[in-house]
């Protein structure tokens, strides 16, 4: 018989799961969780794509402090970490680039391919 201090319920399952995807744009923050790698890339890929469609950045600055144009501004960063250690993810920029990532104090770009997306190339990097 199981008490019920050690049933496992889907809030508690959630605590448990092995990756976290971390989504900043702007002022907001989501946190996902996530039981597998592949799961938690989808979700990387698919709020990445759609940051990537609002190219909301505008030129910053001028005058008294210099210009930041869009390409040089984050508009979202999104983060996954994972078991041993693992720190990832993804930069999209004002202008709509991106690129991936890997570590978070040292943050190191991943190189892609020339036909290779930059969620392509965390996929591989992080696979």
């Amino acid at each position: 018989m199981i008490r019920g201090s050690a049933m496992l319920t889907e809030s508690t399952l959630a605590r448990m799961a092995s990756y976290t995807v971390i989504a900043r744009r702007g002022p907001e923050v989501e946190r996902l969780r996530f039981g597998d790698l592949g799961a938690a890339l989808k979700a990387i890929e698919e709020r990445g794509r759609a940051a990537e469609a609002s190219r909301a950045a505008e030129p910053a600055g001028g005058g008294l402090m210099r210009r930041i144009e869009p390409v040089q501004q984050v508009v979202a960063r999104l983060e996954l970490r994972g078991p041993r250690r693992l720190r990832a993810g993804v930069d999209v920029r004002g202008d709509g680039s991106s690129e991936s990532y890997t570590g978070r104090v040292r943050r190191r770009l991943v190189e892609q391919a020339p036909d290779e997306s930059p969620y392509d190339a965390l996929r591989r990097a992080v696979g």
